[in-house]
């Protein structure tokens, strides 16, 4: 659903957009097709994935579909060869590149001891090094043109020690990305290069965020950033360069008012679930909360005891540990692996896959239903170590639980 009309400013224009076989890449793509544009779809992803939809081939038909040319090139963005492949290719079709869209990324939200250096490597290559590498061999072609602009998908430099803290090595990768914004937009100024970046200011629904949660309705759609993208990307680039903006920013401040149409839930508009960077825990606003009874886990827990089932323990064949801390400090556990399940105070039998750590107020509103762990765990009030995705699926399990606990 976009809210954002075209106007024609990228008719004739050519992006390079990588990563752009699904997503946030797709949906730019998509935006600027309808104006007439060139689309070089730099990605990976030639052959249908199982679990993830959308190859380049697919994303290239949408994109004509709307008016737009296409060319797909299959690149990974850790390979010089290949990205330098493409860009020649997109010189022979379409005469050069006007717009370099850095979008494909990498993800693992693992601390140090969980980050193995395959992943490490992997994240450094694509987010930073592959922006870098992207930015570098384009250089050329953007000098040439007469509305160059590089579009970096990545966040404000925020450099408090809690968005290091519990991912380190992704955060270092992404904010490589943004300090090639801010170097590159200096640095390219006397050749009329716009360099800026765009990150969402709630989660967005995206194959990424799926797997990651399995539910997407505290999510936006796609739209909301590629509409934020193409006011981005009709700016005059001499003027409009060094940007670390949001999207829900630029398309308010383009006039649009109501966002709810860019909800995936029109009725959660109030539950959206932030994204990384933005907030600091302990700076954002906090919700006024009301006193609570004593005893009110170990009576939580004993609620919880009766609604476990065989099915529950099939579908989770996970094990939590929570380390509740504040008033009502203590260590407690649910086994959905074994058996038909168990739960009580203390450490599991079996280690772990993840151990959650929260303020016994925010456990509480979360097993209530009124705190989805992910919006915790974005927002700062959870902290997780061990199997991210086992610990997401306690959202699946929440909705289980709602009005049995």
């Amino acid at each position: 659903m976009s809210l954002v009309a075209n106007t024609g400013k990228l008719a004739g224009r050519t992006l390079f957009i990588t990563g752009a076989s699904r997503g946030i890449g797709k949906a730019i793509a998509l935006k600027a097709a309808k104006d007439g544009a060139n689309v070089v779809i730099a990605a990976k992803t030639a052959e249908p994935h199982p679990k993830l939809p959308g190859t380049i081939y697919t994303a290239a038909e949408e994109i004509e579909a709307l008016g737009g040319k296409a060319l797909p090139c299959i690149v990974d963005v850790r390979e010089e060869k290949q990205v330098q492949a493409a860009i020649d290719e997109a010189v022979k079709k379409f005469g050069g590149i006007d717009i370099l869209v850095n979008n494909a990324s990498a993800i693992s939200l693992t601390g140090t001891a969980q980050t193995d250096m395959k992943r490490y490597d992997l994240m450094h290559n694509i987010n930073t090094r592959g922006t870098y590498l992207a930015s570098k061999l384009c250089l050329p072609l953007l000098k040439n043109s007469n509305h160059a602009h590089i579009l970096n998908l990545s966040p404000p430099l925020n450099m408090s020690p809690y968005w290091f803290s519990i991912h380190v090595a992704y955060t270092m990768a992404k904010y490589g990305m943004s300090m090639c914004v801010l170097g590159m937009s200096e640095e390219f100024k006397p050749f009329n290069i716009g360099v800026n970046a765009l990150w969402p200011k709630t989660a967005i629904a995206t194959a990424a965020i799926e797997m990651l949660t399995g539910d997407t309705s505290t999510s936006r759609k796609p739209e909301i950033v590629s509409d934020a993208a193409y006011i981005m990307l009709s700016q005059d680039p001499k003027k409009y360069t060094g940007n670390f903006a949001i999207d829900e920013d630029v398309v308010k401040q383009s006039g649009i008012k109501d966002l709810t149409p860019y909800a995936c839930d029109p009725s959660n508009v109030d539950n959206l679930m932030p994204d990384f960077f933005l907030e600091v825990p302990g700076e954002s606003k906090q919700q006024v909360k009301k006193s609570e009874p004593e005893g009110q886990i170990p009576t939580l827990f004993g609620s919880i005891s009766k609604v476990i089932t065989p099915e529950l323990v099939k579908k989770t064949q996970a094990i939590y540990q929570f380390n509740v801390k504040g008033k009502e400090e203590g260590v407690w556990h649910i086994d959905l692996k074994n058996g038909e399940g168990a739960c009580g105070q203390g450490e599991p039998k079996n280690p772990p896959d993840a151990t959650l750590t929260m303020d016994s107020t925010n456990f509480a509103e979360m097993f209530a239903g009124k705190l989805k762990p992910t919006t915790a765990f974005m927002m700062g009030k959870l902290k997780i170590s061990g199997d991210l995705q086992k610990a997401m699926k306690l959202e699946k399990m929440m909705k289980s639980l709602k009005n049995k606990v």
